[in-house]
């Protein structure tokens, strides 16, 4: 996913503007043209044959087993009428680069998985009927979807997508490591300055002097200073995140977003923490092997944590900068996207069929159960099995737990940003480059912001 992501922003900078000026009628940045675009019930009662809903999804292994098994349930429950075709198309990066060529060729699937960063794109496009235009059209309660993994996928407080595979970040422990070192990883560290002391303890060196494990340890991904500023409250870009009025300018370069990279420039530096390089895979690896004691990660890998380490994974909530901070987690993960422009009306209200279902309790259960993905219903969390599974994996509560004392605020909405994978990656360069003594902490984040404004303003004039 992030390997490609430069690329895939100067691919939607240079071809945003005809990608919006291939759809009917104007938008606004809250839904764009295609609201009036969210046939009835009838438009299945009145289609003939069976309607095909071509589905684009990113998900792979265990992931795409489940996903694929729920579309099975659902065409088997919709048997003659319905048929959902599932069709991988590669990592999310991948699959927006393939979206946009398929709007620019007017071949868009009727279903689109598109990752939590594609969504100023999704709108932007104005090819999408918004999920909240399905749900007035029928009355439909949007209540059960956990409030804050809502408050992502709306703005202007209409729903976009529909939430669909979710996750947050955690911070992991190796509680073996705890006890080793004589702490107790019941008192996981609440802020960054607890963190990096802790680090300090619980970094070991054999006779030789050689780092045996590190205190702290994550991949260079801009994703968690991202989490770092919400939790502090803080806004990653202008306009309340752009939520108010589209994002002119990224602010991560603030005082909170310069003490968050030298703070982890520093551990490195120190010895604390181990610098694995922006490969996930890599810094997932280190802690598994239990080379790293703190890890930050994704809710998305406690399942595959837990079964593959060979000492007791213990997870808390993710650091607050300091103590006093009120903010809370961004969701990560993906949502469901229905196209307009193209595709018939049995197409489009068959489309949201399959996201009323795929977001129903009982299934985002089997999804949360059978992925590790955190369920966006809040019933699920009240179904029998998944309670079942909850205990087996006893971690995850703290996901649950964290989310429930979120508060949603534009901060904790996250920032919708047109070039958000390559601000990302400016991000990223930044605490490489502070890491490396190249730069401070301020004057690196500072370049990435300046660095990013002409793709920011390139991209939002191609929009209008």
């Amino acid at each position: 996913m992030k390997k490609s992501a430069r690329a895939l922003a100067a691919l939607l900078v240079a071809g945003l503007s005809l990608t919006a000026c291939s759809s009917s009628g104007s938008g606004s940045g809250s839904g764009g043209s295609a609201e009036a675009g969210a046939p009835g019930a009838q438009a299945l009662d009145q289609a003939t044959g069976v309607t095909t809903v071509e589905f684009w999804h990113s998900m792979t292994g265990k992931n795409a087993e489940v996903l694929n098994g729920l579309v099975g349930q659902f065409n088997a429950a919709h048997q003659g009428k319905i048929e959902v075709k599932a069709q991988f198309q590669g990592k999310y990066d991948e699959l927006v680069t393939k979206y946009k060529a398929a709007v620019q060729q007017k071949g868009t699937p009727a279903l689109a998985q598109v990752y939590d960063i594609g969504t100023r794109f999704m709108i932007d496009s104005k090819q999408a009927v918004p999920a909240q235009a399905f749900a007035d059209k029928d009355g439909y309660s949007l209540d059960d979807l956990d409030a804050n993994i809502r408050n992502y996928y709306s703005v202007g407080g209409k729903l976009q997508s529909m939430p669909f595979n979710s996750s947050m970040p955690l911070l992991y422990l190796n509680s073996d490591a705890f006890k080793e070192a004589g702490l107790d990883p019941a008192q996981a560290p609440k802020d960054l300055d607890e963190l990096g002391e802790l680090a300090k303890t619980l970094t070991k060196k054999d006779a030789d002097g050689k780092t045996v494990r590190y205190g702290f340890g994550a991949a260079i991904y801009g994703w968690f200073v991202e989490q770092l500023l919400a939790e502090s409250g803080a806004m990653y870009c202008d306009n309340d995140n752009g939520r108010t009025d589209k994002a002119g300018k990224v602010v991560f370069d603030s005082a909170q977003g310069t003490r968050i990279v030298q703070w982890w420039a520093d551990l490195v530096k120190g010895g604390y923490a181990v610098n694995t390089g922006r490969t996930t895979d890599d810094a997932q690896a280190a802690f598994k092997a239990g080379t790293v004691a703190m890890h930050l990660e994704s809710t998305g890998v406690l399942r595959g944590y837990t079964e593959a380490a060979k000492f007791t994974v213990g997870t808390a909530a993710f650091p607050k900068v300091t103590a006093a901070d009120q903010g809370g987690p961004v969701i990560g993960g993906a949502s469901l996207w229905i196209s307009g422009p193209g595709h018939s009306d049995a197409e489009k209200r068959a489309a949201w069929e399959f996201e009323k279902f795929v977001s129903a309790p009982e299934q985002q259960a089997v999804w949360h159960t059978g992925t590790g993905y955190f369920p966006v219903n809040k019933k699920s969390l009240d179904d029998p099995k998944d309670k079942e599974w909850v205990a087996k994996y006893p971690q995850f509560q703290t996901a649950i737990d964290q989310l429930k004392a979120t508060k949603p605020t534009p901060a904790t909405a996250g920032c919708l940003l047109g070039v958000m994978p390559q601000a990302r990656k400016g991000v990223e360069t930044a605490i490489e480059q502070t890491i490396a003594g190249t730069k401070p902490a301020q004057q690196a984040l500072a370049d990435a912001a300046k660095e990013l404004q002409p793709a920011i303003e390139s991209y939002n004039s191609s929009v209008g």
